[in-house]
């Protein structure tokens, strides 16, 4: 299984250039972002729905768009299933036949069987009659998925697929499509901004901000060490000070007023330091530890299974510090309070993927 995109296309307000593999079978990437950055265009350019303005895409060494090449093979072609946000069901058919428009057969028999077969894996056998209308949310999505899996392709696009749904239902279905995309033979490319719904689903990730695309790295990598501050910001750091750098290991908050060491040396690529609210701890003293904040306590939001604090640092902004409620509780209500930040825990960020990139580069050996 090889995807291979690097392409551009513009949009009103903005230029999309996105460029990242899938290398493996089983791999779900997920493409994350905020809304309207491009990402749901992405997929429609890999389907072959909309045609980018430059690039190539090739898939199993299968070039299916390559703007130098003139090449672009129409979408019935390309062997990628697309689940759209709407499911795109036909209204007027059964799910017998929205899910046989899609079968792969040499005769209807076996269009019907190979349906068949995908509409059992989704337990929709006693549903076959039945219009979209009909059916649950989640059973028009296993619907939709039925007839992706029917036509055998080589590549799955999923546009959020669980925006249309309660959050209940978003989450019996999830493991449903886990254990779907992990006996697919071929790879998947998810689409989403939901952070959580990232972490649990898919192996790795491209961030993409503005257009553009970050290096692709795992998703666990994505959220203990973001290297840009889209990547922090998207994967749910709340914390995040302009910062430069003063020092192999150290670097001052210029909106927090006060120097931070990190665990490891900095390129001097750094611009903004991010650290996520869960990483502080409350000590009783700054003799003991360097990477010391002194706070006033602003507010105490309680939270539905948590309590979240709003600290005032030095330099006058606010740091978002959550914990157990018992946690808190057992500090007493303080006025001010000291939080230590371990060095592994600061995250030091670049503006952009290519001010990261530029900086990797001088690191490497020259010839």
């Amino acid at each position: 299984m090889a995807l291979s995109v690097d392409i551009t296309k513009h949009l009103s307000g903005f230029d999309l250039h996105v460029s990242f593999a899938v290398e493996k079978s089983n791999e779900v990437l997920a493409l994350l972002g905020p809304s309207g950055c491009g990402k749901s265009m992405t997929l429609k350019c890999i389907a072959g729905i909309v045609k980018p303005d430059s690039g190539r895409i090739v898939l199993n060494d299968r070039i299916l768009f390559d703007s130098g090449a003139h090449v672009n093979v129409p979408p019935q072609e390309r062997r990628v299933g697309y689940l759209f946000q709407s499911y795109a069901l036909f209204p007027h058919m059964s799910v017998m036949q929205n899910v046989l428009v899609g079968a792969q057969g040499a005769t209807r028999a076996e269009r019907e069987a190979c349906a068949l077969e995908q509409l059992k894996k989704m337990r929709l056998e006693s549903l076959l009659d039945r219009r979209p209308h009909e059916l649950s949310g989640g059973q028009q999505q296993r619907c939709a998925m039925a007839r992706i899996l029917a036509s055998k392709p080589d590549l799955i696009l999923l546009d959020e697929p669980f925006s249309a749904l309660d959050s209940y239902l978003r989450w019996q279905l999830e493991f449903e499509l886990s254990d779907t995309l992990r006996t697919f033979p071929g790879g998947t490319v998810y689409v989403s901004h939901n952070r959580d719904e990232v972490y649990r689903l898919c192996d790795s990730v491209c961030v993409i901000n503005q257009g553009n695309s970050d290096k692709k790295v795992s998703v666990k990598e994505l959220f203990s060490t973001p290297v840009t501050l889209a990547a922090a910001r998207i994967s749910g750091c709340k914390n995040v000070s302009r910062a430069h750098k003063v020092g192999e290991k150290c670097l001052f908050c210029d909106d927090w007023g006060l120097n931070l060491t990190t665990a490891l040396p900095m390129d001097d690529s750094v611009t903004y330091v991010g650290i996520r609210a869960h990483y502080f701890k409350v000590v009783g003293c700054t003799t003991e530890y360097e990477n010391v904040i002194p706070c006033e306590v602003d507010r105490v939001i309680d939270n539905t299974f948590s309590t979240i604090v709003m600290a005032r640092t030095p330099g006058g902004t606010l740091l978002r510090y959550e914990c157990s409620k018992e946690s808190w509780a057992s500090l007493g209500e303080p006025q001010r309070i000291l939080f230590y930040i371990a060095p592994e825990c600061v995250m030091p960020l670049c503006d952009s993927a290519k001010e990261y990139d530029a900086a990797e580069e001088k690191k490497l050996p020259h010839a």
